[in-house]
């Protein structure tokens, strides 16, 4: 199984030669707060400062994302992820999605 030391914004692995480029692998998520929640960030933005619980729902969406990328990149037997990117977007009023992405690839034995 791939582990997170094996995710490398490079597009190479130091010491490491590819034997063979799998493709792209992705994982997603969409999160969004309950209302009460959007209410009080909301309030916060008058008087300014960190959104605590937006910051909390961000990290954990990056988590989930990332998971599921590695997931998939272990069922293509990858020992690798190269070029890994986190991207997000709004995709309705108050949720957003993020998206962990890469190259999977194995390496030269």
């Amino acid at each position: 199984m791939i582990s997170r030391k094996e995710l490398i914004t490079l597009d190479y692995y130091p010491n490491e030669e590819i034997d063979e480029v799998l493709g792209y692998v992705k994982g997603s998520t969409v999160q969004t707060k309950n209302i009460g929640k959007d209410i009080l960030a909301g309030l916060k933005t008058l008087i300014g400062g960190e959104i605590h619980s937006y910051t909390e729902m961000m990290t954990e969406a990056r988590q989930i994302a990332t998971e599921r990328l590695l997931k998939e990149a272990d069922e293509m037997g990858a020992d690798a992820v190269l070029c890994f990117r986190l991207q997000t977007s709004q995709v309705m009023g108050g949720a957003a999605e993020i998206i962990a992405y890469g190259t999977a690839v194995t390496f030269k034995k």
